[in-house]
């Protein structure tokens, strides 16, 4: 008998449906009816990690506590489940490849043909795996990437096909999340793509045993019966999952639809309680419900993609939530900020938000924005990059070092108050070699980040090549811009503030990957409270 049941969750008709967060909702479920569940995510492109990539091109690159650079859709699991995930929580066709190549070079192979099957399918259901042989778990979600149909995403449909075999029909179930168009020409929900996509399925050797239905307009018992019919799925396990108002309304939808109880049904599973969300729907309550409103600005060079900085917009819900106030975001290009327009572009917000990034574009915009912040004494919170924002502004226009800089920006700068660190000078690979994963931080107690974690000593998540320049840490420090955080281990500054300022925080490191609905981030929760006594 295997240690753990498994839930495949494939995605059909288009991609962007939210298989992520079905998998995250159904795994709530699952985890408030007492079962401990993990969530992975297999990617099918041929990038090792999401770390090289542009957030353009996939969105925000999350990163976990052991230090793997991963996708976003983990965000979206810790964030729901509340537990951390690790290495072993997204795989990619890369690391399969690489891991498959490694082994025939050093002859593991014994002069066989390296072949997709059997080759590539048994490393991908190695990597399945092998959470669910750690017995922490009994119940592993795993997501595919990609939309059913294409070529990059058949190995691993061929694997799920391979593993229903091996584990059985009730240890291995496998969900179908698609898309029911409404067109409005004719004034009806269209069932065929789905139905095309069940069978491009099928024709895997992949039998849907439970379908989501995406969908802007209900789906009736008709379009049900019908879908049941076409798709071979019994109607009971059809389900609808109607457009929210919010990602979090999700779990109480799903709920709602029975998904969690046809699952553990076809997984013949007893659940030892009624899942009940008390602690969720307090926050949803808190969420939907202000009592307070704020303007945050977040300034960055990737404000055009949302997904770019998906975790910092769900820290800061989670913040709004804990103060009960309604945070409105105002995304504004750093780029488009200049000396003359700084005022116009920042007018009117209550905190201000410099995000994270890499390469100099937009650099001078973010500099004016810190500066325009500290003179305003607008609440500030600056993310990694944008502390180091923070540092350059602070040395150029109180130290007077006019071209303080960072030697990422200008590598002949006279004054690297930012510089790369001692053991990145000999890195010449880009991929998973930046500072990574948690490191401590000790606080001093004399400071709002004292304040606001209540305790002397942090774990944070990191992921940078540069770092605060210890040789500039006596001017720094003597002209009030204090280093309140620093790594016990290394000596190096994670944190600085402005103690004469209301509330002006840079941190080295990146809360919003900690943060989660049930533990908001207690930085964020202070720099929203903060901003509404700003306000007021």
């Amino acid at each position: 008998m295997p240690k753990a049941k498994y839930i495949f969750v494939t995605g059909g008709v288009s991609s962007s449906l939210g298989k992520g967060i079905i998998a995250a909702s159904l795994a709530k479920l699952l985890q408030a009816s007492g079962f401990s569940v993990t969530i992975q995510k297999l990617d099918p492109y041929i990038n090792i990690d999401p770390g090289t990539l542009n957030p353009y091109e996939h969105g925000e690159c999350f990163v976990t506590n052991d230090g793997a650079e991963t996708d976003l859709d983990l965000g979206h699991y810790e964030r729901f489940l509340n537990i951390p995930t690790s290495q072993a929580n997204n795989v990619t066709t890369g690391r399969i490849y690489q891991t498959v190549i490694n082994k025939e070079r050093r002859g593991d192979y014994l002069g066989k043909t390296v072949q997709v099957i059997p080759h590539i399918t048994d490393e991908i259901k190695r990597r399945i795996q092998i959470l669910g042989q750690s017995g922490d778990y009994d119940i592993i979600i795993t997501e595919i990437g990609g939309t059913v149909g294409d070529i990059e995403s058949l190995p691993y449909v061929e694997a799920v096909r391979q593993l229903q075999w091996d584990l059985g029909k009730e240890n291995a179930l496998v969900i179908h999340l698609t898309l029911i168009p409404y067109l409005a020409a004719a004034g009806e929900l269209k069932t065929k793509p789905t139905q095309h996509s069940v069978k491009e399925l099928m024709q895997s050797g992949v039998s849907p045993d439970i379908l989501v239905c995406r969908t802007e307009r209900h789906i009736n018992e008709g379009i049900r019966r019908k879908l049941a019919l076409f798709c071979n799925v019994e109607k009971e396990a059809i389900i609808e999952s109607i457009d929210a108002n919010t990602i979090y309304d999700v779990p109480n939808l799903m709920y709602k639809e029975g998904l969690d109880k046809v699952v553990l049904k076809k997984l013949k599973l007893k659940a030892e309680r009624e899942p009940t969300l008390t602690k969720w729907n307090k926050f949803l309550h808190k969420y939907k419900n202000p009592k307070n409103s704020v303007e945050i600005g977040l300034i960055g060079k990737y404000v055009e993609l949302q997904d770019a900085y998906k975790s910092i917009l769900e820290s800061i819900g989670h913040a709004g939530a804990q103060n009960e106030i309604k945070v409105n975001i105002h995304s504004i290009h750093s780029e488009e900020i200049t000396k003359e327009n700084v005022s116009d572009q920042l007018k009117g917000l209550n905190g201000i938000i410099v995000a994270p990034g890499f390469g100099e574009r937009g650099i001078e915009g973010k500099i004016e924005t810190v500066r325009f912040a500290r003179e305003n004494n607008i609440p500030f919170l600056g993310i990694c990059l944008g502390m180091q924002m923070a540092v350059i502004e602070y040395a150029r226009n109180i130290l007077k070092l006019k071209d303080a800089n960072s030697t990422e920006m200008n590598p002949k700068t006279p004054f690297p108050v930012i510089d790369i660190m001692e053991e990145q000078k000999e890195v010449t690979q880009k991929g998973g070699t930046m500072r990574l994963g948690a490191w401590e931080c000790k606080l001093d107690t004399n400071s709002k980040v004292f304040q606001a974690y209540q305790k002397d000593l942090i774990s944070e998540r990191h992921r940078h090549r540069y770092e605060y320049n210890n040789e500039y840490y006596k001017q720094l420090s003597a002209a009030g811009l204090k280093a309140t955080g620093v790594n016990p281990e290394t000596g190096l500054v994670e944190i600085v503030e402005i103690p004469t300022h209301p509330w002006f925080v840079g941190v080295q490191y990146h809360p919003e990957y900690k943060s989660t609905v049930l533990n908001p981030h207690p930085l964020f929760v202070s720099f929203i409270k903060a901003s509404l006594k700003f306000k007021k």
